[in-house]
């Protein structure tokens, strides 16, 4: 299973974010929570824009994909799971889970670490909230991001099949819980039992600091909770609360694919938070 995951997991992947990114991009033209404060077209063109160019970079910086770590780390025995000899399903339900808890501690030092909070706070500079802001992150994000990724896989040796399904779940709960979706209260009720979502994740995109500082989850909501980081709503509620920055709120700074990557260098620090 693993050899046939890793051979078609560009494949796999692909066709698993496209699919899921036009499912969410329907459902909020269908049931939107929020009008949107800038033209959908020129917020999508940049976000998805950064997304390209992130992808891009990607392929040149890194000689191989976190799925590669995990098997070349699979290979050589490093990583306490193959010490352990530890190939199980219940290893590979571990694995996603400790590899989830890990993204929710790097969300929270980058919004505490002045320097890590400059290449973050861009994707809080978007002026509205929608699927595509799921996928708007500043490229040395990317990369630090991936070098922490790289560092964990190599501590603790998961399979291959953990870090595809980890990194598909990750892409999937990342345009679900940014979606622009109306989603009836008792649903969102019991869905944040179990998975992060819009109405919850929302509350962290505020201009707010201490909403700002909260939800910090992508995919399992339960961190948040144990941590004292949950907020369950927005002071101002869903539809009157301000998105974005408090000190920046200029379109062509936010919402500008050149604008957008410079913003770490144009005074976004931990004032700005």
């Amino acid at each position: 299973m693993d050899e046939f995951l890793t051979s078609h997991q560009t494949a796999i992947r692909l066709s698993f974010f496209l699919t899921l990114f036009c499912v969410v991009a329907l459902v909020e033209l269908q049931r939107p929570k929020r009008m949107l404060t800038v033209s959908k077209g020129k917020r999508w063109l940049n976000n998805l824009g950064v997304t390209v160019l992130n992808s891009v970079m990607m392929r040149l910086v890194f000689p191989t994909t976190a799925v590669g770590v995990a098997v070349l780390a699979e290979s050589n025995g490093w990583g306490v799971f193959n010490y352990f000899q530890f190939q199980s399903l219940w290893a590979l339900i571990l694995a996603v889970i400790i590899l989830d808890f890990v993204i929710y501690l790097q969300h929270v030092l980058f919004h505490f670490v002045p320097l890590l909070w400059r290449v973050h706070g861009v994707h809080h500079a978007d002026l509205d909230y929608d699927v595509t802001t799921g996928a708007r992150f500043h490229p040395v994000e990317i990369i630090l991001s991936m070098l922490i990724k790289v560092v964990v896989i190599l501590s603790m040796g998961p399979s291959a099949s953990a870090v595809i399904l980890f990194e598909m779940l990750l892409n999937a709960t990342a345009m679900f819980n940014h979606g622009n979706i109306d989603l009836p209260k008792k649903v969102d009720g019991i869905l944040r039992l179990f998975v992060v979502t819009p109405d919850m994740h929302r509350v962290h995109h505020s201009v707010e600091v201490n909403e700002t500082n909260s939800n910090f989850g992508f995919n399992l909501p339960w961190w948040d909770r144990f941590f004292g980081t949950y907020i369950p709503s927005p002071n101002a509620g869903h539809k009157d609360m301000v998105i974005g920055l408090p000190d920046f709120r200029d379109e062509k700074q936010t919402n500008r694919l050149f604008g957008l990557l410079l913003l770490p260098f144009q005074g976004l620090n931990a004032k700005s938070q």
